[in-house]
């Protein structure tokens, strides 16, 4: 009887472990940049976020960057649920200062790729996830632009372009999607089926 009661509790414990285990494995959430999180532009108002100068070819040039509403919580909520990953088709040096103003902590963006890290085909960059997350079934790209997820179409989320609507709410309708995408064995289940 002594072994019987031993052996049930291993049975109970085991479940548990592994189920523990499965919750610790963050699916990748890639996120786009520009018209995606913010908006910048070499044209300032009053109502700027935020600004940062770039030097581009031996010339500073200012940017004055726009939040897209919502856009610190939906960062924080979503980096609660996966490893979040922000890849641009801008330049490193553009990039870099508006990233470091959206996650001033580093804590949310656990990797940051840049233009260099696109593919370039036909006038457009195109993003390949896979040097990111070789498992496909893992990763999914939030992005305005459709052509930046062609590599991967079964992996794309699309949201609209943001310039500069106050009342956007794109961001806040997008997380009850993105908590239940979460939990799928593979995001191109989902995903493939707007297709």
């Amino acid at each position: 009887m002594e072994n019987e009661s031993k052996q049930i509790c291993r049975v109970k414990r085991s479940p548990s472990v592994s189920v523990r285990r499965k919750r610790k494995e963050k699916k990748v959430l890639v996120l786009d940049l520009d018209e995606t999180l913010i908006h910048s532009t070499s044209r300032g108002s009053r109502n700027h976020d935020y600004m940062i100068e770039v030097l581009l070819d031996k010339h500073i040039c200012l940017y004055y960057v726009y939040k897209r509403p919502y856009v610190d919580s939906f960062l924080k909520k979503v980096s609660e649920w996966y490893k979040v990953v922000v890849f641009t088709a801008s330049l490193k040096e553009y990039a870099d200062p508006v990233i470091d103003y959206l996650d001033p902590e580093k804590k949310i963006f656990s990797k940051r790729y840049f233009r260099e890290s696109c593919q370039f085909r036909n006038g457009i960059y195109m993003k390949d996830l896979q040097i990111i997350e070789k498992d496909l079934s893992k990763i999914c790209l939030v992005d305005n632009s459709s052509f930046s997820y062609e590599i991967n179409k079964e992996n794309g989320i699309p949201i609209e372009t943001w310039i500069n609507d106050p009342k956007d709410r794109e961001l806040l309708n997008l997380l009850p999607f993105l908590d239940a995408l979460r939990f799928v064995e593979d995001v191109r289940s989902i995903l493939s089926l707007r297709l």
